[in-house]
């Protein structure tokens, strides 16, 4: 009964938040998508062997899923700790001592004579603090949610660098097509420039329209060395995201029409709750926090004790083995605390402190999952819209472009259209580039929402690694 009373005066226990009961039943972005889930193997979907290569180097190199790793095995380790707290200590000693007892201390007048006395001991001691209320149970509990957590938290930081390699090679491959489209602007633009040069020679056009055509093709020369920064930077970045210095491997690339594009299947919203790392191990985080709090409401009560010891001693070593050399004890204690100046309630007022913010961390978590897909889910459908009316923009330009070129040839075009005519279609042919390269970056975007294929149960349903390939960067839908 004095149990149950100390417990009821700790508060009741924590629970876990129903966060289920908030998911949506289908996405708003895709209310008609697919059940169909994507698979591990996801980054096959791009089609780039050297894509692939990239992100299998980063699975066994990168210096953050090293450090990951690592947090793992310190998990394990704080975990053996806790869990040894449940064990009996045994220790063992050994002593032989040999001591000189001054004659004075035995007489106090001569002849005074020294004595000199041995001993020898073996013992064995024991002790056990019975953990009969679950402190340290559940103070493992705690543990063991911890170290699911750091396993969790692995597979977070793999989904991280693979798309963050991916992510980052699309940039490359971007900047490839846009550092090649400014090499054909400056050859559009020279010819241009020859050709008004040949108009100015003959007066019929000013000086002026020449400079501007000049200033022109100058602009599109000054653009590329600025591409190139990008690119080699890019590059980089990819490198070293592999867990490699720079100058370890170098990347092909090859612009984006070398890329697949895979079409992801959001699947359900419910099954955001187990695939989607970050959301599992703050769940896992969410169950150790409310482990410790089951510890701090188990230290309000008595502590229950064993101790024993067993040995031999002996003033001769060759008495020590003998049967009446044995000595020993056992003991039991019951502690209760009286007064601690209120650490343990203060403790227990943390831990709940603490739970409640997990709880709040949790819910956030889930809420940002769901955004996250919603968000990249109409990044990818308004992208894929804007790539073709902007691919239908520039096939205007280039039209536009060529039809001035022509009349400029033939003299009966005014400068100024054919300056306008010549930035309108370089403008555009960047722009669609930017806008490939976001739809591509959606993508990964979604799959990274999605948990990239990672799951917490076994799968009950067919998984693929992405739908129908759209090579190119385009799309027919």
């Amino acid at each position: 009964m004095m149990i149950a009373v100390e417990l009821a005066a700790c508060g009741a226990g924590v629970t876990a938040p129903d966060v289920a009961a908030e998911l949506p039943a289908r996405w708003r972005e895709a209310p008609g998508a697919s059940t169909t889930e994507i698979g591990r193997d996801w980054v096959a979907g791009f089609r780039s062997a050297e894509l692939s290569r990239l992100v299998a180097a980063a699975d066994l190199d990168n210096l953050d899923i090293a450090a990951a790793r690592a947090r793992i095995e310190q998990a394990e380790a704080q975990l053996g700790v806790t869990a040894a707290a449940a064990a009996p200590t045994v220790s063992a000693s050994a002593e032989t001592r040999r001591s000189i007892s001054p004659g004075t201390d035995s007489r106090t007048s001569p002849p005074f004579t020294a004595h000199i006395g041995s001993s020898h001991q073996l013992g064995l001691g024991a002790s056990w603090q019975i953990d009969l209320w679950g402190r340290t149970r559940a103070s493992v509990q705690a543990g063991e949610a911890t170290l699911e957590a750091a396993r969790i938290d692995l597979e977070a930081v793999r989904l991280t660098t693979a798309t963050a390699i991916v992510d980052a090679y699309v940039q490359v491959a971007a900047t490839e097509d846009r550092l090649r489209l400014a090499r054909e602007d400056v050859t559009i633009a020279e010819r241009t420039l020859a050709a008004i040069r040949r108009r100015f020679d003959v007066g019929t056009v000013t000086a002026l329209d020449l400079a501007q055509q000049e200033s022109v093709l100058a602009t599109q020369r000054a653009a590329i060395p600025d591409l190139e920064i990008t690119l080699r930077q890019t590059r980089n970045a990819v490198v070293v995201l592999t867990g490699r210095t720079p100058e370890a491997a170098t990347i092909r690339g090859g612009g984006l029409a070398r890329l697949g594009l895979p079409r992801v299947s959001p699947g359900l919203p419910s099954r955001l709750l187990v695939r989607r790392p970050d959301v599992a191990a703050a769940e896992q985080r969410l169950t150790a926090a409310a482990a410790d709090v089951e510890a701090a409401r188990a230290a309000f009560l008595p502590e229950i004790g064993l101790t024993g010891s067993a040995g031999l001693s002996s003033a001769a070593l060759k008495n020590l083995l003998r049967p009446e050399a044995f000595a020993g004890s056992i003991a039991g204690s019951l502690t209760e605390t009286l007064f601690d100046g209120g650490a343990r309630d203060a403790r227990l007022a943390l831990s709940r402190a603490r739970h409640a913010e997990l709880v709040a961390g949790y819910r956030q978590a889930v809420h940002e999952a769901l955004a996250d897909v919603e968000n990249a889910l109409v990044a990818v459908e308004q992208n894929r819209r804007r790539e073709g009316l902007q691919a239908a923009v520039v096939t205007a330009a280039r039209k536009a472009q060529r039809l001035t070129e022509q009349r400029l040839s033939e003299g009966t075009i005014a400068i100024t259209t054919v300056l306008d005519a010549q930035r309108t279609l370089f403008q555009a042919e960047d722009t669609l580039v930017a806008v490939r390269a976001a739809r591509y970056r959606a993508t990964v975007a979604l799959v990274a929402a999605l948990g990239g294929g990672w799951t917490r149960a076994p799968e009950t349903g067919p998984t693929i690694a992405a739908g129908p390939m759209v090579l190119g960067g385009t799309d027919p839908r």
